[in-house]
């Protein structure tokens, strides 16, 4: 994400229309979009490697995962982010082909211009979202994964997996990996 917007103020609709037509994504912020940039070579393998395995996982399950292209719709923020990968299991979000209100599941994969803000204002945003009960940031650098879980009290709660660890978990979706498939073909970046 930029760190300043495009253009004057948008209503949701008119974004929405606009991002239809157009040929580069932009987020949406209370009323103000931002380009996004392209990504490099290990986060787009890592995204593609984890939507392998959880579609393989979910399939038949009634819940759909998306890749970066499906955008994310937090109504009360008047906000839409494209996550690099989302799950949703609510039969509401066939509804809306355009984005998702209500994933149980978001992971970012991290990058050098995006890591402050995944971790920081982005996950706040996220956390609004009712039906979320999990927030999953991927290292690029390194193998590491942290898996923030929200709990029965509300509180999120961390559990971190690395090279340490063969398995990572994510118990929003009952789904157990190793870190090596999510990790495969992965050339980490210096």
């Amino acid at each position: 994400m930029i760190a300043s917007p495009q253009q004057d103020y948008l209503t949701a609709e008119a974004y929405l229309e606009m991002e239809e037509n157009s040929d580069v994504k932009h987020e949406y912020i209370d009323g103000y979009i931002y380009a996004m940039a392209g990504a490099l070579d290990p986060h787009v393998t890592i995204a593609g490697n984890l939507f392998a395995l959880l579609r393989n996982h979910v399939r038949g399950s009634g819940c759909r995962v998306y890749i970066s292209d499906m955008k994310a719709r937090i109504e009360s923020l008047n906000r839409f982010y494209y996550p690099d990968v989302m799950v949703t299991c609510d039969q509401r979000d066939q509804e809306t082909p355009a984005y998702k209100k209500y994933p149980c599941l978001i992971v970012e994969v991290l990058s050098d211009s995006t890591e402050a803000f995944d971790r920081g204002d982005k996950f706040a945003d996220y956390q609004v979202l009712e039906s979320l009960q999990e927030y999953v940031l991927i290292n690029t650098k390194r193998q590491r994964v942290e898996c923030f879980q929200r709990n029965h009290e509300g509180l999120w709660v961390l559990r971190s997996y690395t090279s340490q660890q063969e398995f990572f978990r994510l118990n929003s979706i009952n789904f157990e990996g190793t870190i090596a498939a999510l990790y495969e073909d992965v050339i980490f970046e210096a």
